[in-house]
Order: C-alpha cells, then structure tokens, then sequence
C-alpha cells in the first residue's frame, strides 16, 4: 500500500506511516479510553500575522533515501527551518477530543454502584508544453541545504523547465507529479523540492517550518491526490487571534447520536468519513477544537527543560550523557534518537530481542552497564564513538531549539483552531484553503454524554437492564432490553451531520442543509434540544501549499 506524508508529495515505492510510531517517541499520552483512535495521513501547523503564513509540516516516509521527493507548491519565496515531530505529538495530546461517559443509576440495582449514587465512569493553472532549456531557463531561485535536506527552491513559470532541473540535479519527482502539478504552475509562484542528503536514510528525516509572504494559507489537495488513499484523514491547526474556518469548504457538525459513547467514540472517525461523504461534493471539515492556545502552556518548552547545552557536552560517559537527557526531558523523538545512533549504535542482538530504540537510547545507563554485565553476548563487537560535545550541539540544533521556536510561536498567538476531514482521491479536486472568524463561538474538545440505569430487577445484568442515554447535543436514545442489545430506533438511519455550513470570515455560520428534524424523527430529543457547533474528532495531509490570492468559494 502506498501512502504519502503531511505536505509531501513521496515516491510511488514510499511506505507511509500514517503516526509516528510509539517508539519514536516518549512523549505521548497515556491511552484514555474517552479518546477516538484515529489516524490522519496528514498533519500541519498553520499560524498567520502580519502578511506571513508560518507552517510546520510534518514528514513521514519510509524507504530507500534515493526514492524520497518531496515537492511542495507556494506563493512566494520561502524561509525553511528545520521543525519537530514532538510539535505535532503536544498539539495532538493538548486538543484531543474526548468522549465522556457519566453512568447514572435509578432504582434497586445489584450491579456498579448503583446502590450508592452516580459513577463517572480548486485550484487552475496553465502549463506550458515547450521543451526545456536549462542553459538560458533556469527556474533555480534558492538551492541550499538544512539539517538532513537538500532543497531548491524553484520558479513555477514552466513545468518542462522545473522538471528539467529536478532531474539534472538528481531530485527524486514521484509518479503521477506530472499529470497534477500543472494545477500550480503559473507566473510568480514557486515549488520548494527537498531531497535527503547523500549518506542520509529516512530515519533522518524531520518535520520542516516555511515561512513565506501571503494572504491565506492553503493545502495543494491537488497535488496530494496522486499518492493518497481513500478516506485519508487531513488535520489542521491554526494560530491566530481568533477561530480559523474552512474558507472555500462546507463545515459540517457531527451527529453525536451515531457515536458510540460507551467506548468513549472508538467510531468517531467512521462518523466523520460518513459525514464527509454526506457533504457537498464531499468537502467539509469538522472543528474539534476552538479556543485559547493556552491549553499548548507549558507543553513544549517548559522551565528548566533540556537544561544547557555546555552541561550536556560536559558529560563524562555515556551512561552520564542518558541520564541528562532522561532528567532534563528531551523525549525520545525520531530526530533525537537518529543523532545518538550515529556514535552510539544499538547492539543487533538487542533487537532480536524486541528491545526497540526508543527504549535502547532512552535507558542507555541501564542497558550499557547492567544489562551489558548481565548479558555480554550481546554487546561483543559493539563499540562507541563517544563525542559528547559534537552530541550536544546536533542535539540542541535538531530537538531543541525546533521545539523552542514552536513554543514561541504558539505564545504569540491568543487561539487555537484544530480542523479534520477525510477525502478520497477522486474527491480531491479543491485545495482548501483556511482563514479566520472571531464573532465564531469556541469549540471545546471534551464532550459528555449521560447514561442512566432503570433497575428493576436486582438479579440483572448491568448490559441487559433498561438504559436511557442523553447525548450532549441533547438527543435521547433508549435501550429497553439493555446496552447489550440493539437501540429502539435503527441508528443506522441517521445522517452523520446534524447540519452543514459555510463559515464566513465576518457574521454567523450559514447554514446549507439542516438535518435537526430529520433526525428528531428517529431519535428522541431532551426538552430544549438544539444541536450545538461543538463536535470531536482526532487527527493529518499532503502536499503544501499557500496562494497570495483568495480562492473562490
């Protein structure tokens, strides 16, 4: 199967990790049971101000280094900086929509606690088709290289001329880019191409930050639909001063009826794929959170984190150097674990015994000395090019300051927007692009639901005694035989969205198709009930890219 990554248009033969594996990094949450497991194919951070749009894009690929390409179309001249995936992992755990389920009991109940109380349980362009002349049109404006990249950036005038150049100068350009990229290329826009250095594999790679002058930020969907899979999940957050909205695509709120709160929504990203299919010509992302980016404090560069640099080079031994990192918080992000790889190898034999390198290289006084003496075999022929203080500098280059840069950044900004969607390729046919409302009223990412016992029969099952839940929006769903059997009503019936909406940048959501009554039909409705804007949802992607000028709507 062929996936490609956040704002990065992969080789046809990339292997796409759709989240970072847990033993990337250290630094994820515990599992909630009132947490959605979903994972998007792309992820990216968007802040805007003063004319500037700064994004952080995640990239995640896995194969040979040679087939790695990645082009990303923009507006203008870029800025690149080297990024963190540990961004994407804090922004992801601070704004996690959560489903809450309080289980109340009524009557003589011989299960629970139910004899004490509660339990809380599109985008145009021409192309030209002359042929390439390297030699009088050149379209190279920028070529350089940053932390494990190469990259160009290029003038978008002519596709036969950017191509030309790529492959002169040994840029990996992925299947299918030819039959897509002539949706960006137009007079006065420009294609950012990074490939891995030579020596470099992609266990090297990192999120990358573009800075560039323009209007709106915008996704090249276009771009992204040559490698993507059906249903791929696409996530967005937004910094700025007030709730950002889907400029030129429907926002839709989730029917909380369908989702399945006793295993704290497990089929919230089922609900959001019917829900997208449901919406005009497929296009419509759900707000899961909207609100101050205070809830980002302290979750990325923190007092006393990562300590000084000097103090890290100064180590006497490796286990000393472990045992820094450990108590200063560094994480085990990929980049952080790439850089220690390089002079402190990891045993083979270690990873035929499962150990893997997050835990490796995040116990490196343990499995150096203890379990070294413990187990020599292992560790015969391995040998360490301990170099502490080129260690620390690499490390504060590539994890630290990264982290600290998007911390200040969130600082800068007073709100938080979270977007997801999912699309298909053959629905990728617009690129969205995003901007902002601040009369739009917040989103919180928790929500809650209640569900109540009515026991009459003490010798009962928990699962087979009358149940009544009452969901946040309000809507009443009655279990007469128990949770364990099937509703009252056939929910499967039910729309996936309470309502579509365009969202403008001044005044009130403007709704295109209400589908309140229709699900008032089959379900019931608490006195009062009117579907709030609030809804949930989890995560991310492809292919970058933001335009000077507006896209219609």
């Amino acid at each position: 199967m062929i996936r490609l990554t956040s704002w990065a248009l992969l080789s046809a033969g990339a292997v796409w990790l759709a989240a970072p594996a847990a033993e990337a990094c250290g630094c994820f949450a515990p599992p909630d049971p009132t947490v959605p497991i979903v994972q998007a194919g792309e992820r990216i951070l968007f802040a805007m101000k003063d004319g500037q749009v700064t994004a952080h894009i995640q990239i995640q690929y896995a194969g040979d280094a040679k087939d790695f390409g990645w082009l990303l179309p923009l507006p203008s001249v870029p800025v690149l900086e080297l990024g963190s995936d540990e961004v994407f992992t804090s922004l992801t755990n601070s704004t996690q929509p959560k489903y809450r389920l309080t289980r109340k009991f009524e009557g003589n109940c011989g299960f629970g606690f139910g004899r004490f109380g509660p339990q809380a349980a599109s985008a145009g362009g021409g192309e030209d088709s002359g042929a390439a002349d390297p030699a009088t049109r050149s379209p190279l404006v920028i070529q350089d290289s940053i932390g494990p990249y190469d990259y160009a950036v290029l003038k978008a005038d002519s596709k036969a001329d950017m191509f030309g150049w790529l492959t002169d100068n040994h840029y990996f350009i992925p299947t299918g880019t030819d039959q897509t990229v002539g949706n960006y290329v137009r007079p006065g826009a420009f294609f950012l191409a990074l490939k891995l250095k030579s020596g470099k594999s992609s266990g090297d790679l990192q999120p990358v930050v573009v800075r560039y002058p323009s209007e709106l930020p915008m996704i090249p969907i276009i771009l992204t639909s040559v490698a993507a899979q059906p249903d791929m999940g696409i996530q967005v957050w937004m910094l700025g001063e007030g709730r950002a909205i889907p400029r030129n695509f429907h926002h839709a709120v989730v029917n909380d009826a369908l989702i399945d709160w006793q295993t704290g929504g497990q089929n919230y990203n089922d609900v959001v794929i019917k829900a997208a299919n449901a919406a005009p010509d497929k296009h419509a992302f759900v707000t899961e959170y909207a609100g101050p980016s205070s809830v980002m404090t302290n979750q990325l560069d923190r007092p006393g984190r990562f300590g000084d640099q000097q103090a890290l080079a100064a180590q006497p031994d490796l286990a000393s150097f472990g045992d820094y990192l450990t108590s200063n918080s560094f994480g085990g992000s990929s980049q952080l674990i790439s850089i220690l790889r390089r002079s402190v190898p990891m045993p083979a034999a270690l990873a035929t015994k499962g150990i893997t390198p997050a835990q490796f290289y995040g116990s490196l006084r343990y499995y150096t000395t203890t379990y070294r003496d413990q187990n020599p075999a292992d560790f015969d022929g391995w040998t360490v090019d301990y170099r502490p203080q080129q260690m620390a500098s690499e490390i504060f280059t590539a994890v630290v300051e990264p982290v600290q840069r998007a911390s200040r950044l969130v600082a800068e900004h007073n709100f938080l927007t979270r977007l997801y969607t999912t699309l298909s390729p053959e629905d990728m046919n617009k690129d969205p692009v995003f901007s902002f409302n601040a009369a739009l009223a917040a989103v919180p990412f928790v929500h809650d639901a209640t569900l109540t016992y009515r026991c009459m029969d003490v010798n009962a099952a928990q699962g087979d005694t009358t149940a009544v839940l009452q969901t946040e929006q309000g809507w009443v769903i009655r279990y007469p035989t128990g949770t364990n059997h099937d509703p009252s009503v056939d929910l499967s019936k039910l729309p996936a969205a309470v309502r579509y909406e365009v969202l403008p940048e001044e005044g009130s959501a403007q709704v295109t198709l209400d589908n309140h009554d229709a699900i008032s039909k089959v379900v019931g409705a608490s006195c009062g009930c009117n579907a709030t804007p609030g809804l949930s949802g989890v995560l991310l992607l492809a292919v970058l890219g933001l335009r000077r000028k507006r896209a219609a709507q």
